[in-house]
């Protein structure tokens, strides 16, 4: 039978540490009683007993600390008191012949007093050391100075990574990158017959979310080895050379039970950049503890069985030269945001321990979710999921995850705000300029999803579109069509009620950013040419001139697509007060419903290609 283990760490169990702690056990008994003799030999008397004693002359000497008195009689017996400040008490002592003396307030405490302080404090320390709780946080993660240069990676047997390439989906192209370290771990032979080297390491980026910790599992569930986790922050410590002893530590552990895997999630924790002399702010403790990690991955010690370093990062352009060369991390895999494929994948395998309705379109719902990762599609079923409970529902419906999106994207639904008609009525005829305009250019933009009015986070209304494919470039014409959707909710407003409101800002903040990228990134216009202006730190700084002409230009295009937007929904007025007049009363409106008010052809059924 398994014995329990104790939660306060193991005793000391060397000669020498029993030794030690009984010492210091007796010490401070003896200490102890020390002060203890001191005190009960001195007898504390009345202030009045004092002065009878002194005006008997029967004190032989007095120590003053302060109003405090401690002295001997003549007869050799030891007092103490407190006295009142008063002119005429050294001419009392004077008198009688008490010799006395005044002693520094700073010097009160005793030569035993001072052994006894240092005495406690070594044996606290000592406790500590013995008696700290033991820790569980992977081989090597003691807790005390002893134990600081152990690893803190977190060790994983085989039988216990249950992740294999089946739970991960979507990401084929990392997948496929990955599995050729799988099988060489699996059949080093098949490689070696013709001299090929394995692999070092590979370095994951992508986006927080979407799933490169899990990638790393799944590569260790796939070769059946022992993986080694570790973060990139768990190196670095206070004290120089911390970091170094564990990053050995962490490769002496692997290398014997290899072929094993080591992950290092957010290594731009440990792998920046070193600086140049000192030059710039290095870290004394990180830079030693990258050159280590350098070391073990490409130096002259090499293990007969394969290490394999996979490490995670979001920010590979801080990342130091020397640890992405061939030889240390000799593959970069991509891991991106989710495909629509992908995206349907993720959706499904996360809905499979769901009760979902019958009519939910996993596919409908993915082409919705453009630029979410895997982890906010996990939060997204997590989401409808916990609103259809809320409701009672016996399974999860479309609604359902049509609330759960417009929560993530927006914010929770706001039911307390309490709005004038006249501001109702300027959010519905904003909102309906933008939904208007997108119908009015079916061939460059994406389909009308939904309109709504109702506040949520710190929008009053939000028009969402529903993308039919994946877009991965855009030409100017989609360029321009976004500007004027995104003026489109102010020319509304302008048109109807000749006032301008605060409700566009974010309209304009999208507007002038797609302008810039226009003018300034892409090189579409005649007037500056096909050149990358850029004010970011490190591109490319452009004269004063220059910038007016820029600022000149992105004028010109705003003003242009602004007078065409007013053009457009002139033209069709009729059906912008007939949209906004049906969300007033509504308050939201699905595609179908806002095709067949308006009798536009509907796209809601287009078919993805």
């Amino acid at each position: 039978m398994k014995k329990k283990q104790n939660k306060f760490g193991k005793l000391p169990s060397g000669p020498a540490n029993i030794i030690i702690f009984v010492l210091l056990l007796l010490g401070g008994i003896f200490m102890l009683s020390k002060i203890a003799d001191n005190v009960k030999e001195t007898g504390e008397i009345p202030y009045s007993e004092y002065l009878n004693l002194v005006e008997q002359d029967k004190i032989k000497k007095i120590n003053v600390i302060g109003t405090f008195v401690s002295g001997v009689t003549k007869d050799e017996k030891s007092f103490e008191t407190n006295v009142a400040e008063y002119p005429g008490h050294w001419d009392l002592l004077r008198k009688h012949n008490v010799e006395f003396a005044i002693i520094n307030q700073s010097n009160q405490f005793s030569m035993w007093h001072i052994l006894f302080i240092i005495l406690l404090i070594a044996g606290f320390a000592v406790m500590w050391y013995f008696f700290k709780p033991s820790s569980n946080t992977g081989s090597g993660g003691g807790g005390n100075i002893f134990t600081m240069g152990k690893s803190k990676a977190k060790m994983f047997l085989p039988s216990a990574i249950k992740e294999k390439f089946s739970s991960v989906a979507g990401a084929h192209e990392a997948k496929e990158e990955l599995e050729d370290m799988v099988d060489f771990l699996k059949n080093p032979e098949k490689y070696k017959r013709l001299g090929a080297k394995i692999t070092r390491g590979a370095l994951l980026v992508g986006e927080p979310g979407n799933g490169k910790t899990l990638l790393a599992r799944a590569v260790a569930g796939e070769a059946n080895c022992p993986f080694f986790s570790i973060s990139g922050s768990d190196f670095i410590e206070v004290f120089v050379g911390v970091g170094a002893s564990r990053v050995r530590d962490l490769f002496a552990q692997a290398r014997k039970h290899a072929p094993s895997i080591i992950f290092i999630d957010e290594i731009d924790a440990v792998g920046r950049h070193r600086s140049a002399g000192g030059v710039g702010g290095g870290n004394d403790e990180r830079e030693q503890t990258l050159n280590q990690l350098l070391t073990e991955m490409d130096g002259f010690e090499v293990g007969k069985d394969p290490v394999i370093v996979l490490a995670a990062t979001n920010r590979p352009d801080v990342l130091d030269k020397a640890l992405l060369r061939p030889g240390r991390f000799d593959r970069r895999v991509e891991v991106p945001y989710p495909d629509l494929a992908s995206r349907v994948q993720i959706l499904t395998l996360h809905a499979q321990t769901v009760q979902i309705s019958d009519d939910v379109d996993m596919k409908k719902i993915a082409r919705g979710t453009p630029g979410f990762s895997g982890a906010d599609l996990a939060n997204l079923i997590n989401e409808a999921t916990i609103i259809a409970s809320k409701g009672n529902k016996e399974k999860v419906t479309i609604q359902d995850f049509e609330e759960a999106r417009d929560k993530i994207l927006l914010g929770k639904e706001i039911k307390t705000i309490v709005l004038t008609q006249k501001d109702r009525e300027i959010t519905a005829y904003h909102e309906a300029g933008h939904a208007l305009v997108r119908l009015m250019m079916p061939n460059v933009m994406d389909p009308l999803h939904k309109v709504t009015i109702v506040p949520r986070g710190r929008a009053l209304g939000v028009t969402h579109s529903m993308p039919e494919r994946e877009k991965y470039n855009r030409n100017k014409e989609e360029m321009i069509a976004s500007i004027k959707a995104a003026l489109g909710g102010r020319v509304a407003e302008e048109i109807v009620f000749n006032e301008l409101s605060t409700g566009a800002y974010s309209d304009f903040l999208t507007a002038t950013d797609i302008v810039r990228d226009i003018v300034c990134r892409y090189g579409m216009t005649d007037e500056l040419g096909p050149i990358v202006y850029s004010q970011k730190q490190g591109d490319f700084v452009y004269s004063q001139k220059t910038a007016e002409k820029i600022d000149e230009k992105v004028r010109q295009i705003i003003d242009t697509c602004y007078a065409e937007t007013k053009d457009l929904l002139m033209a069709h007025k009729d059906k912008l007060t007939a949209l906004s007049v049906a969300l007033l009363d509504k308050e939201t409106m699905y595609a179908r419903e806002i095709y067949e008010l308006l009798n536009i052809e509907s796209r809601e059924d287009h078919k993805f290609e």
